[in-house]
């Protein structure tokens, strides 16, 4: 008999990127054709305001804008997990305060980046947010952005709060990150499009993916396939899904690469993004549109 993870956050969450027009205004038309379409495909949840979705430059009322927009568009349908990432405590409070009052159904957390607080300040960082709303918190570690990693003892302390139910993990280490899945109790997610069938087979609750913009309906199918113990077949189909991980993953800038992919197929109506990130060459966007027809998406 298979065995299904628990799933607060859901199993398959886009990290959705925010739609922006040729004029840098956030599109929320494009913001709601978009989560209509990853709900429909197969995503059972969606990150607003995190990296993917340019949220160091995209501002408190814009935040609070695209979460009332997307709940309009998605309903019940979708969990909405709202980044409340900043290095400044204060603010990332006011982040989470203005997602619930705009109708999130959990907050995302991110270690304090470049000012790289001690241990003791993250957990300090991280309660202040936690203690801000009444929401479940998913803790996001990700050092390789933020400098600073949520050590052994950290994850211990901060798994007895209450509300801090699961761990979105970047850090590339699965054995590290299993061995406290099972410690703290936590439910992990993948925040790797690479890793995300490793992940899953060593007892992951889901994955928080960029390459789901375009492929729910794959990653939809590898973790049914998962969850009926079928693990051969979740293999091949993760495995054809390489080359496209690596065509929007492989150059380090997926919020980029995610918005041309979603142009190209015309879900958005512009891939215009804010600095410092910047669009992509024209051979860059031909290589994209090559790895996209291979896979039958566009």
């Amino acid at each position: 008999m298979s065995h299904v993870p628990p799933r607060r956050f859901g199993s398959l969450a886009a990290a959705m990127v925010t739609p922006m027009t040729e004029s840098g205004e956030v599109d929320v038309t494009s913001a709601q054709r978009l989560a209509g379409k990853l709900v429909d495909e197969g995503c059972d949840a969606i990150l607003l305001s995190g990296t993917t979705g340019e949220s160091p430059t995209t501002h408190q009322p814009e935040k609070n804008d695209l979460t009332d927009a997307v709940r309009e568009a998605v309903g019940n349908r979708a969990f909405i997990l709202c980044g409340a990432c900043s290095n400044d405590t204060a603010h990332a409070v006011r982040i989470a305060e203005g997602a619930q009052e705009h109708g999130a159904d959990g907050i995302l957390v991110v270690s304090p980046y470049y000012n790289r607080p001690s241990q003791e300040g993250l957990r300090a960082h991280v309660h202040a947010v936690a203690n801000a709303t009444d929401l479940p918190i998913m803790l996001y570690d990700i050092p390789g952005r933020t400098g600073i990693a949520f050590s052994d003892a950290t994850l211990d302390v901060l798994a007895q709060h209450p509300r801090i139910r699961a761990v979105k993990d970047s850090t590339g280490d699965i054995e590290t990150g299993v061995e406290r899945m099972h410690r703290t109790g936590l439910e992990y997610y993948s925040g790797d499009d690479g890793l995300n069938f490793a992940w899953m087979t060593g007892g992951a609750s889901g994955f928080i993916s960029v390459v789901a913009h375009i492929a729910s309906t794959h990653y939809r199918r590898m973790i049914e396939l998962l969850d009926g113990d079928r693990v051969w077949e979740a293999r091949e189909l993760s495995y054809s899904l390489r080359p496209l991980v690596h065509a929007i993953m492989g150059g380090g800038q997926g919020a980029v690469l995610a918005k041309y992919a979603l142009w190209l197929q015309g879900v958005i109506d512009s891939p215009a993004v804010r600095l410092p990130m910047v669009g992509i060459s024209d051979a860059e966007v031909s290589a994209l549109r090559r790895a996209m027809s291979r896979a039958g998406l566009v």
